[in-house]
């Protein structure tokens, strides 16, 4: 089986820097569950919700579910969500066929045909158009697709991944997101940790991202002083680690 460990700077070094545990570092308790939590959640290969702040790393994790589950030499197609538009989105997602609607000269698998027996990851599902989510919910639900202009439905394999920023039990509250699709996302939560909240994890961010944009500028490594890094132990960071390298 695979395992999650939380890298020593030493062995991050020898990760290229695209490498998403690249930026599985640190001490903080929290990140060690996370961890523990992801591996188990990889293995049975259910559906997975990465919760967290703006910049916390939601992708970074949702690759590295990949490379610990059975699918990792599957497909794994991200999606923004935020980006989708109804009129379009059902055809993107589910695909269509030929003749479905005015310009679809051609058929179209659609994102969850085309990761049959991989991964989709659904970023910022939270901002999911609210005319979608019964049709997400089927797919969950009864693991299969109905292509635009298709009477029939087609049976897929995929393990969804997905992440938000939002508080979705209050868009639920507030009617912008189905309570069934919540539920049925919400089968395992990884809840990143803000950095501000992991302040003794940031010497060690400082100095990996300092090592790491030194090797690409060809530049000595920046140290910063003590009063530097109090300071950036103190500072808020609204937009976590993403901000801070």
């Amino acid at each position: 089986m695979a395992t999650v460990a939380l890298h020593s700077l030493s062995s991050l070094e020898k990760l290229p820097p695209d490498d998403p545990a690249s930026l599985i570092i640190g001490r903080d308790a929290a990140v060690t569950r996370v961890a523990h939590h992801a591996e188990r959640a990889a293995q049975v290969e259910c559906t997975i919700l990465v919760t967290g702040e703006t910049g916390t790393g939601k992708e970074v994790w949702a690759r590295l579910l990949r490379r610990l589950g059975p699918r990792r030499d599957q497909a794994f197609i991200p999606v923004n969500c935020a980006a989708l538009t109804p009129t379009l989105a059902e055809s993107q997602l589910f695909g269509h066929e030929r003749g479905a609607f005015t310009g679809a000269a051609g058929a179209s698998l659609g994102v969850f045909r085309a990761a049959h027996k991989g991964i989709v990851f659904l970023d910022e599902v939270g901002d999911m158009p609210l005319e979608l989510q019964p049709k997400l919910l089927r797919v969950l639900q009864e693991g299969e697709v109905t292509p635009v202009g298709s009477p029939h439905p087609v049976k897929v394999d995929v393990q969804v991944i997905a992440a938000t920023n939002r508080r979705l039990e209050v868009e639920v509250a507030e009617g912008r997101f189905r309570e069934d699709l919540y539920y049925r996302l919400n089968m395992v939560e990884l809840r990143m940790p803000p950095l501000r909240d992991r302040v003794a994890d940031i010497p060690l961010f400082i100095d990996y991202f300092s090592r790491k944009f030194a090797k690409r500028y060809n530049q000595p490594a920046w140290q910063p002083s003590d009063a530097a890094l109090r300071s950036f132990c103190e500072y808020r960071w609204p937009g976590n680690i993403r901000q801070l390298s």
